[in-house]
């Protein structure tokens, strides 16, 4: 029977972001406004009463400055006593007269600080923790939370087991929409659950040894089509972000529904498990309402989503618990090849779009349906790259994990006329003509053939002039190997013509849009013999009879390997007008097809 797992958290942040200006325009900034103090306290006790009222239980995460409320700190010992919830601790809502008086500072963000003040910090918050409760908290968390910050709570207060860690896909899109100004630039993570490495809280760890000995979660659910295409603030189980989004009509959120049954529909790839968290803080909640939206409706959309689901609860189809209680859960019930997979439908425009991402400790990558299962993203998790953050460490905050393919970044098949995007994909060759697959619009049937995930194309046509192809695109991802095989296989051709398939795969490497310096960057072919070339812009190109296509990107320790045991490899140099690399394999055919493997290794 399928597992549907809420966490629902609230957290009694006494200056939301924002706030003070929402609430008292015109006037200075003022963190310890009796009257903001008091709207903050209310909409959290709002919070949870309506949560209590659907009989939902939540995770209280304290803020440092909801710690200095003795009426804060009474709520939360009363609704952990009465309800069952959990009171944990959370390093968003530093700011406060408090904090502000002490570190002489108006960051917030724990993973911009120096690794002294992040220390400095966290003790200094779980401290007044246990003052206040007699106990450490089991779970905390921020929009984001470095390797640095999760290593160090975990030696100091090692009955943490959970932690909000990420805000999925926050990075250039956000900044972009936020006038150049919200400097969160943290994509390439998970968007579900996952125990982080001990070297980069973006990756998975592949071990006990490289355990970090928590269990992470998102800040929210987001949408794994909307949020990957555009701003994601807009997309997500959030309802006020919906609003925020203007997708509702006559005060209804019908797109809320259809996110959160999305993702209950994920526990059909997942082995009867899926994944959902809400977290809502007072700042969206605001009594003087928030962006076009009046409080009546704010007010109306957060207890429709809590309605929606406490009556999932009530059918037997959603189990609520505490961030503590979902950490043993998960450790019980997943191990650390277990591969995190979601065969994604468009909800919010009604198209055929279908996206299926898939994240392991090797890889995260992302094959577009709409596209014929072309990859748009693709971050080498295998390299295990150790990005520090924050002020003294050259990387004050840029917390993104790097990129091989990101076709929203760095372009994918559609470009200006000079030059390639990033992306893998397929080409049909019959003489002069050309068809590419990623024009290929099919969807996807997901299988497993023993531990390994198979996704299965719908067949479709791939049209010459003297001849059809009938085709299928077979992609299996092989569990904890950090392999890709793919097979395009003809179905039929109406005039046994002879074509020739191509795989192929244009990479570069990242973190933003802009391209980097591709020095250092080896190409090689490797068959009976080995040919090499050092990046150069030279628009060189090397080639075999037989063997395989590698890159060797040194900048972020990775190696590509492209092979196939009846292919030609080819490997290609970018110019600095197009500063890609181009590896493939070709094979001449009438009726038979190619299958390909695309490895990613650990390049030292």
């Amino acid at each position: 029977m399928a597992e549907f797992i809420l966490n629902l958290i609230d957290r009694p942040e006494m200056a939301p972001e924002y706030a003070q200006k929402t609430t008292q325009s015109g006037k200075e900034d003022n963190v310890g406004s009796s009257s903001l103090l008091d709207e903050s306290l209310s909409i959290f006790a709002f919070q949870q009463e309506a949560a209590h009222k659907r009989g939902l239980k939540t995770t209280i995460e304290m803020t440092y400055a909801s710690l200095y409320s003795d009426e804060v700190v009474k709520m939360a010992k009363h609704d952990h006593e009465v309800y069952g919830d959990e009171i944990a601790l959370t390093l968003l809502g530093l700011p406060c007269k408090q904090f502000y008086d002490k570190y002489k500072t108006k960051d917030f963000c724990i993973w911009m600080f120096s690794n002294e003040d992040k220390e400095r910090i966290v003790d200094d918050v779980f401290s007044l923790f246990y003052e206040k409760f007699g106990f450490y908290p089991m779970s905390t968390g921020s929009y984001y939370l470095d390797a640095y910050t999760i290593n160090y709570i975990k030696k100091k207060y090692p009955s943490v087991i959970s932690a909000v860690a990420t805000c999925w896909e926050e990075g250039v899109k956000a900044y972009h929409t936020t006038n150049n100004s919200w400097y969160t630039f943290i994509d390439g993570g998970p968007w579900n659950p996952w125990i982080p490495s001990k070297v980069n809280s973006a990756i998975p760890a592949s071990s006990e040894e490289d355990d970090s000995g928590m269990v992470c979660i998102p800040h929210l659910s987001r949408d794994l089509i909307a949020c990957y295409d555009g701003n994601g603030s807009n997309f997500g189980t959030h309802p006020q972000n919906v609003l925020r989004g203007m997708i509702y009509k006559d005060n209804e959120i019908p797109y809320f529904y259809n996110l959160v049954d999305m993702y209950r529909h994920q526990a059909k790839y997942n082995d009867g498990y899926s994944y959902n968290m809400m977290f809502v803080g007072p700042g969206w909640l605001n009594k003087a309402g928030r962006w076009e939206a009046s409080y009546p409706l704010l007010k109306k959309s957060y207890e429709d989503g809590l309605d929606y689901y406490a009556k999932l609860k009530k059918k037997g189809e959603l189990i609520d618990m505490t961030m503590s209680e979902f950490a043993i859960y998960y450790r019980k019930t997943h191990t650390y090849m277990q591969p995190e997979v979601a065969l994604w439908k468009d909800v919010l425009y009604g198209s055929n779009k279908e996206y299926f991402w898939y994240y392991d400790p090797f890889m995260r990558t992302c094959l577009d349906f709409n596209q014929g299962g072309a990859m748009i993203d693709l971050r080498p998790y295998v390299a295990k790259l150790d990005i520090p953050v924050g002020i003294g460490t050259g990387n004050a905050y840029d917390a993104s994990y790097p990129y091989i393919i990101e076709a929203n970044y760095r372009a994918g098949y559609f470009t200006h006329y000079a030059g390639q995007g990033t992306i893998k994909s397929c080409q049909v060759k019959r003489g002069d003509e050309v068809v590419d697959l990623a024009l290929e619009r099919t969807m996807a049937t997901y299988s497993k053939v023993g531990e390994d995930i198979v996704l299965t194309t719908d067949p479709f046509d791939v049209v010459f002039s003297d001849t059809t192809l009938k085709m299928v695109s077979i992609f299996t991802f092989k569990k904890g190997k950090g392999e890709i095989e793919v097979e395009r296989k003809i179905l039929s051709n109406s005039a046994s013509k002879e074509v020739s398939i191509e795989e192929y795969l244009v990479g570069c490497y990242g973190r933003e849009e802009y391209s980097l310096d591709m020095s250092g960057i080896t190409l090689e072919v490797e068959g009976k013999e080995k040919k090499s070339l050092s990046y150069a812009y030279k628009c060189r190109s090397l080639e075999l009879d037989k063997g395989l296509a590698r890159a060797i990107i040194p900048q972020v320790n990775t190696t590509l390997e492209l092979s196939s045991d009846d292919a030609s490899p080819r490997i290609e140099e970018g110019i600095a007008f197009s500063p890609m690399f181009r590896l493939s394999a070709t094979k001449t055919t009438i009726n038979g097809g190619l299958k390909t493997c695309l490895s990613l290794k650990k390049a030292n």
